[in-house]
């Protein structure tokens, strides 16, 4: 048997390696240089031959070669990052050398549509951003600390969520599930130890009660530090902002289609489509688009979109030019699991171990469902008033609503529904939580309208990049929701006997989850009536003053008058100043800098209630100020991106409310906290095709004034105190491998207290690693991507006084073709 099979091989063998010997003769080499018409290095520039394998980059001199190519006839492209791509038809002769040179302009109106095959290679750095600022500034100039998530990154991990694309920043965790609730039914996350949501929209106000949908997303900027100076209070907090910068139209005809299925019933189509409207390519249309469908890997829930943002730009001239942005989001989904535990009493069980939760279980059905639509414009004029300054104006209007049934499970004490004690306290074990819902019927609305001039001048031999704004904010908010009503009982432990006894027969849910039963329970009852309105006018300026090439100062301040239609007395005025210095030991390499900056928030009024007694209250603006000292890194030509920051971040005149039992509240303003913590960056492309983010964070916070229940404890929205996320990945460039790759990575949460405090004690979600890993492979037109989740299939949590349970193990399969 031995023989038989090694003689065939043995020919095989033979066979190939004379194939490839004779293949070797016939094959020649297209060799040459390409030179950028400006002073950047021509560094990993792509050269392909299309409609092959073959391709390479360029050396730092700009000097390219590919081997191996059989005589014919080919279309060579070069193409980079921020210059014009070119093409050109060659001959390759048997036996003959061939020498192509190009050189290539800059472009940089193209500069994020761009197909890239092996060119610039560091694709998960995109740090320069005049949104951050309001004003032209690279990263190293800037004193305050941001993050940046490209678009590149997205599509690598096959991003179908907001909440998957956020692990990619240091020091944000999810705390609390999209709800689709009325007013704040969005997702909440953890910045710096302090609850932020995704609202801001090219760094203007964009509402939103569900979850937003990746596919119009070029990048997602994580703000970080109380930035009231800039984007006021009403939509950030004290931690920093999520900014989503949208897609924007460009001068060529192009586009992708993309397909991703993938595991409990994934279906994802998305579109992107680009073309130009005239011949002079000055008006330009770009329509991005998505359906998503998923299950819940419950027994039950899934989640229903589509998603459409059209926008247009238009060029008039050499100093005018129009942007128009819209989105339009239609959303349908059943409330995600989220386990209240009562906040006023021991707690009878204090880790996930204890809790005993069956994570398969939903405790709802598909017929319980809310919808979430949103609707999103933006309109930008842009002016060049001189060669110094530019005028920006812009519009946005927001709208998002709620309308179906929002529930929720709360454990059930002698804090919560008294009536009830009875039956609950004769059951020993475990917990019982009480269902509650309401038909929610919410409309919220913002309009802003922004007027800055932007300027950069010299006084003397000082540079001054300058902007100052005024800014309309208004917000309305209609409510007709039903109240809240009981809809059973819920048991989670290990006697499930004694709580049918008590309850009735049941699988532990005692529930009636039909749309009709909910609807029977709703009935005619009576609905809310409530509207508000609240309006903001503010003024503000920055400067950043270059004292030496080297040094520069940054000195900002803003005031808002903040209006209540229903209330005068809730009229106020705050001011948020902003002090930053940086010194660059080598330009444009290293930067060392320190940043003093306020946040404030003007808080709501709210009722004192003493048995039938009840007292409306008003406060002054709660205010945040942080110190911030750390360094910034960009070495090794946009090769390696690097910041570490020490803050500290104090707030004073924090409002709180004192209940001595669960009817009364009393209302102060003397409470404080204090935040401080560590940050590490790293964006690195160490080799060619190697790619790689990675984060830490360590984060303090505690109440340090306030509640006597809550003073000297830990923060419970603060997230865990450490946090780690990696991902690397690596494409192969040139050979028979080229376009090729493989990632992996994954995200460390360390120990979160969801509950802590005094009189109920401290729950515990214990830390996890989550692992995950990507293979795919990309040509000029063509891509598949495979994505793995939760490698290992661990059991996840998150949470904020809540529990929520978070994906197991899941796969997808992304496939798109590019035109």
């Amino acid at each position: 048997m031995k023989v038989r099979f090694t003689i065939p091989l043995l020919g095989l063998f033979f066979i190939l390696l004379t194939g490839t010997s004779i293949s070797a003769q016939e094959k020649t080499t297209i060799k040459g240089k390409i030179t950028l018409n400006n002073n950047e290095t021509p560094e990993n520039i792509s050269v392909i031959l299309k409609g092959t394998r073959l391709g390479t980059i360029t050396d730092e001199a700009g000097n390219y070669k590919i081997k191996n190519v059989k005589p014919g006839s080919y279309t060579i492209k070069i193409s980079a990052v921020g210059h014009s791509t070119k093409e050109k038809n060659i001959v390759v002769i048997e036996g003959q050398e061939l020498i192509e040179n190009f050189t290539i302009s800059s472009n940089s109106e193209e500069l994020t549509e761009v197909v890239i095959n092996g060119g610039k290679t560091n694709h998960f750095a995109r740090k320069e951003n005049q949104q951050v600022s309001r004003l032209p500034l690279k990263n190293l100039e800037n004193p305050q600390v941001y993050t940046t998530i490209t678009g590149e990154v997205l599509k690598e991990q096959v991003v179908t969520n907001f909440d998957d694309a956020l692990k990619n920043a240091p020091g944000v965790t999810q705390l609390w599930a999209s709800t689709g609730r009325g007013g704040d039914g969005g997702g909440y996350y953890a910045l710096r130890g302090f609850p932020v949501q995704p609202t801001m929209v090219n760094g203007l106000p964009g509402l939103t009660n569900g979850s937003l949908d990746p596919a119009n997303v070029d990048k997602i900027e994580i703000i970080r530090g109380p930035s009231g100076t800039l984007f006021g209070s009403s939509l950030i907090s004290y931690g920093g902002l999520i900014n989503t910068t949208t897609k924007k139209p460009y001068k060529t005809f192009g586009g992708e289609i993309n397909y991703t299925v993938g595991s409990y019933g994934l279906n994802r189509a998305t579109v992107d489509l680009n073309t130009p409207l005239n011949d002079k390519k000055t008006l330009n249309f770009r329509v991005n688009s998505a359906y998503n469908k998923q299950n819940s890997f419950q027994d039950a829930g899934f989640r229903e979109s589509f998603f459409i943002a059209p926008s247009l730009s238009y060029e008039v001239n050499d100093k005018l030019s129009f942007l128009v942005q819209t989105e339009f989001m239609s959303n349908e989904s059943t409330n995600p699991t989220m386990l209240f535990l009562d906040r006023g009493a021991p707690l009878r069980v204090h880790n996930i171990e204890e809790l005993k939760y069956d994570n398969n279980r939903s405790y709802t059905s598909d017929e319980l469902t809310i919808k979430t639509p949103s609707f999103n414009i933006q309109a930008q004029m842009n002016y060049k008033l001189s060669d110094q300054w530019t005028s920006q104006t812009v519009f946005s209007n927001s709208t998002a609503k709620s309308d179906g049934n929002y529930a929720y499970l709360y454990e059930v004490t002698n804090t919560k529904n008294p009536s009830l004690i009875p039956l609950v306290s004769q059951i020993t074990d475990g917990i019982v939580l009480y269902r509650q819902f309401s038909y929610q019927d919410n409309e919220n609305k913002s309009t802003d309208v922004q007027q800055n001039f932007i300027g950069d001048f010299k006084i003397g031999s000082w540079r001054n990049r300058l902007v100052v704004g005024l800014d309309y904010y208004k917000r309305t908010a209609a409510d007709y929701s039903s109240g809240y009503f009981g809809n059973g009982f819920v048991y989670i432990g290990d006697d499930l006997a004694s709580f049918n006894a008590v309850f009735g027969p049941s699988n532990g849910d005692t529930g009636d989850l039909t749309k009709e039963g909910s609807d029977a329970i709703v009935g005619n009852s009576q609905r809310n009536n409530s509207k508000t309105k609240q309006e903001v006018y503010s003024a503000y300026f920055s400067d950043v003053l270059n004292i030496l090439p080297n040094l520069s100062a940054m000195v900002s301040l803003r005031a808002d008058r903040f209006m209540n239609a229903d209330n005068d007395a809730y009229n106020q005025t705050a001011f948020s100043p902003k002090f930053g210095i940086v010194f660059q030991p080598i330009l444009d390499q290293v930067s060392v800098f320190a940043n003093y900056m306020n946040g404030f928030s003007n808080v709501s009024p709210s009722a004192d209630v003493n048995g039938s007694v009840t007292t409306l209250r008003t406060f002054d603006p709660e205010h945040a100020n942080q110190f911030e000292v750390g360094t910034k890194l960009n070495l090794f030509k946009d090769k390696f991106y690097a910041t570490v920051s020490y803050y500290d971040i104090k707030v004073t005149d924090k409002v709180y409310g004192v209940r001595p039992n669960a009817n009364d509240v009393t209302y102060y303003q003397d409470g404080a906290q204090e935040n401080k913590g560590v940050e590490v960056e790293i964006v690195a492309n160490p080799v060619n095709g190697l790619n790689i983010i990675a984060g830490y964070s360590y984060n303090e916070a505690i109440l340090t004034k306030g509640d006597p229940d809550f003073v000297g404890f830990r923060s419970e929205d603060a997230g865990p105190r450490n946090l780690a996320n990696l991902w690397a990945s690596y494409k192969f460039t040139s050979g028979i491998l080229r376009g090729f790759g493989l990632g992996f990575g994954g995200n460390y949460v360390g120990d979160n207290m969801i509950m802590h405090r005094a009189t109920a004690g401290t729950f515990t979600i214990p830390e996890y690693t989550v692992l995950n890993s990507s293979l795919f492979y990309n040509t000029e037109k063509f891509g598949v991507t495979v994505k793995l989740n939760n490698i290992e299939n661990k059991e996840i949590y998150d949470g904020w006084s809540t529990v929520h349970p978070k994906d197991p193990r899941t796969i997808a399969a992304s496939f798109t073709y590019r035109f």
